[in-house]
């Protein structure tokens, strides 16, 4: 499997990134629909065997855990609650509400009363760390986690909570009832073999076979990102592309991913169920396409899986990914793999916690990585996928299954784009133009590359 660290970012690249983080726009693979009051079927965790070790001495103390993955906000008091009962230390859970992290975190730090660990996009970590976060560099679950650290200038700040992935979900039960044929998604390796499979589907009656979202933070984060994290499939490789954009030895229309991402774009438009009025598309409503198969492809992440089971998707149903085309060679990573990626971290205060409060998070973030119950509600309560490479649990839903065992198979990069926290809100409205047919390559191009030109 391809590992990568996030290593090295500057201080320099984290003062650039805060000024556009306190737009308050909000970056990050959560998906902004998850309703975190839905109730959400639950494996039960057994509780019979706890070989972890408490520190007594920790018992009483009182912290808090900024959320900022809505979906997971009751899961998290639950796990809360089991800790406190083991251990004795109080974990209040803070949901992220109308605010975005970074700007709830930022007031909380202005009011003198930050939260003792906060879950944070990466960005967001890299903007704050040295200034705000407790040195975890010698935390013994660094070990567990390889390839999945965020480092900045060579210390780590933030525990990976868990792993996410994106491309074009499939529903391969709606795939051969339509083909009268067995559905083989590893067969499809190119852009010209998805276009074709396509075809083939309205032949068969499914008239517009893809759902796609309308919302800014899908096009300008789910999709656009695909430019910078398929250079090499590496978070330095795209943080280089980054940079050349920016510095202007990179020429946007020349350079062979913006056009193949357009490429690839331009199909899943094409074939878009929503194409009459792209921007008028219903997220709730492509659930229950999807799940009713009215259409065969939705592109989103395995964030999307509690839309689709409320449509009435169960957890033994045939979902899956298929990559992100981005042109017909077939021995092009971007055409095998899934991008994966640990999208949510989790920051630790080093400025206003004391050494009892930060000892007792140390201990939080250590049982969910050492303990036997906490282990099991990473992944039954929670629905995360670990990163944890001691975690022997597995996600039951489909789409987190198919992620789980593509990132144990390689077949999966690890790539994280590190940019401003508005790049989905401004070059998400671009994309919004360009998907309603109100601009064409050349404007969008000329867009993005003025976008990146304003960066200093």
């Amino acid at each position: 499997m391809r590992k990568n660290v996030i290593r090295g970012i500057s201080l320099g690249l984290a003062l650039v990134l805060a000024p556009a983080m306190l737009t308050g726009c909000r970056f990050g693979f959560a998906s902004d629909p998850d309703d975190p009051n839905e109730e959400v079927k639950e494996e039960p965790i057994d509780t019979s065997v706890d070989t972890f070790e408490y520190d007594s001495a920790l018992s009483g103390t009182n912290i808090t855990l900024l959320n900022s993955k809505a979906e997971i906000q009751v899961a998290l008091e639950k796990m809360g609650e089991e800790f406190e009962k083991k251990s004795g230390v109080h974990v209040e859970v803070m949901p992220v509400t109308d605010d975005s992290p970074y700007t709830k975190v930022v007031s909380l730090y202005n009011s003198g009363n930050p939260p003792t660990m906060s879950i944070l996009d990466t960005t967001d970590v890299i903007a704050l760390a040295e200034e705000k976060a407790a040195d975890l560099s010698e935390e013994d679950w660094t070990e567990e986690v390889e390839g999945y650290l965020t480092e900045v200038n060579g210390k780590v700040y933030s525990l990976p909570l868990c792993i996410e992935g994106r491309g074009v979900i499939y529903n391969k039960t709606v795939i051969e009832d339509a083909l009268g044929e067995e559905f083989d998604p590893d067969s499809i390796t190119t852009l010209e073999n998805f276009t074709a499979l396509l075809d083939r589907l309205v032949d068969a009656g499914i008239e517009k076979p893809v759902s796609m979202a309308k919302e800014d933070w899908s096009l300008g984060a789910h999709h656009l990102q695909f430019v910078y994290e398929t250079y090499d499939g590496t978070s330095e490789g795209a943080q280089e592309v980054i940079k050349q954009i920016k510095d202007g030895t990179m020429d946007l229309h020349s350079y062979d991913r913006m056009q193949e991402f357009l490429d690839m774009f331009d199909v899943l438009k094409e074939y878009n169920v929503a194409k009459g009025d792209p921007l008028g598309a219903d997220y709730d409503e492509m659930a229950i396409d999807l799940a009713d198969g009215k259409t065969a492809f939705w592109f989103n992440g395995n964030w999307a899986w509690p839309n689709l089971s409320e449509a009435g998707a169960e957890n033994e149903d045939a979902y899956g990914f298929l990559p992100y085309f981005m042109n017909n060679d077939e021995d092009d990573f971007a055409n095998r793999q899934i991008q994966g990626s640990p999208s949510k971290q989790v920051m630790l205060d080093g400025q206003i916690a004391s050494e009892k409060e930060q000892a007792a998070a140390k201990e939080f973030l250590n049982w969910i990585v050492y303990s036997e119950i906490g282990q099991q509600m990473m992944v039954k309560t929670c629905n995360l996928i670990p990163p944890f490479q001691n975690n022997p649990y597995e996600p039951s839903d489909p789409l987190s299954r198919d992620i789980y065992e593509k990132v144990h198979e390689g077949r999966a990069f690890n790539a994280s784009a590190i940019v401003p926290n508005d790049h989905w809100a401004v070059l998400g409205a671009a994309m919004q133009k360009y998907l309603a047919g109100r601009s064409d390559r050349e404007e969008l191009i000329t867009s993005i590359q003025e976008y990146w030109d304003e960066q200093e």
